[in-house]
């Protein structure tokens, strides 16, 4: 039976990944330090708590799981108001403590990991579409500390493990059987915060109306959870047939390619919900840019992946998961 390491597996997406690996027969082994992620997240599934960086642990998951075929990281900290204000904690966590987790695998013999890269990496001053091969221009510290493990890994790939660094654009929804989803009581991330605006019944901030886009709006590819953890089980599986010969390292962008404004999403929102939410127009928050969609066909390609759910769907199922959500808050 094929078992992935999931580092990084108690949080939102490595959850989701996880879930996906068990409905496609791969044994998901979850590794997280519960910093960020859910106990709940884990039950029924294979777990350590501890840290990536805890190379005795990390021996143990292997001698313990000898038929680890792939490692999924996505463990780090993801908030980019959060990176602005603590950028050494941040810096830490997500590339000091990922160079001593892939020392740790490539001792264990591990050969294959798929590392959550970001789209925050890319120039996106304008708004414009961008592919794999884009200008990099990370504006934020949890930006940079992506596009700094991306070149780090890259180089270690040489003689280490291969990496397939999948960019993440935009998540959102939860797993449509409801078995995960955001867990934070207050996400930072733009339909996390929509929700709870409508919850609490006061307008929804429109952070930063000024952007060379097409109605001022910051501009995003927002891609359903659901649909990412099926580009990572696509990953495990064509993991040999991506990366063979000399190429030891490659990035894919994961989203829908088509490009939803703020105030687009606002619409789509107001579309899905029975009463309507208003908005208001704030100032732009530390670290953000207009943003970007991606215009590849790289992941159709290399992975046979593309989105079949809608920005709707995701809506809706992140909808469903708030009750969910709320009563695991409140135990």
């Amino acid at each position: 039976m094929v078992k992935a390491l999931i580092a990084g597996g108690a949080g939102y997406i490595g959850s989701t990944v996880a879930s996906a690996c068990l409905d496609a027969g791969i044994t998901p082994v979850i590794l997280d330090s519960l910093v960020r992620g859910r106990r709940e997240f884990t039950v029924g599934r294979t777990f350590y708590e501890g840290d990536i960086a805890d190379g005795a642990l990390v021996d143990r998951i292997f001698s313990e799981h000898p038929g680890i075929s792939a490692v999924v990281h996505c463990a780090a900290l993801i908030v980019v108001p959060e990176s602005v204000a603590d950028p050494i904690g941040y810096y830490e966590a997500n590339v000091a403590k990922s160079l001593a987790f892939v020392g740790h695998l490539h001792r264990n013999g591990c050969d294959r990991i798929i590392f959550s890269s970001s789209a925050s990496i890319y120039q996106a001053e304008d708004g414009s579409p961008v592919d794999e091969d884009s200008p990099l221009a990370p504006q934020s510290p949890y930006a940079r500390t992506k596009a700094v493990c991306e070149e780090m890994f890259a180089d270690i790939a040489v003689t280490g493990p291969r990496v397939l660094s999948l960019r993440y654009f935009n998540p959102v929804g939860a797993d449509p059987q409801l078995r995960t989803g955001l867990q934070l009581k207050r996400p930072s991330h733009a339909l996390g915060v929509l929700i709870q605006a409508h919850d609490e019944g006061r307008p929804f901030p429109v952070t930063g109306t000024d952007y060379p886009t097409r109605d001022g709006s910051g501009i995003r590819d927002y891609v359903h959870v659901w649909d990412l953890a099926a580009a990572h089980i696509a990953a495990i599986e064509r993991f040999d047939t991506i990366l063979v010969g000399a190429a030891r390292s490659i990035a894919i962008n994961l989203g829908t390619g088509s490009g939803t404004t703020v105030r687009e999403l606002c619409v789509a929102f107001n579309n899905v919900v029975d009463t309507p939410l208003a908005t208001m127009d704030t100032d732009r928050r530390p670290g953000d840019v207009a943003g970007s969609y991606t215009q590849s066909d790289r992941a159709d390609r290399l992975l046979g992946w593309r989105p079949k759910l809608s920005l709707e769907d995701g809506i809706r199922s992140a909808l469903d998961w708030m009750p969910v959500r709320d009563k695991l808050l409140k135990d």
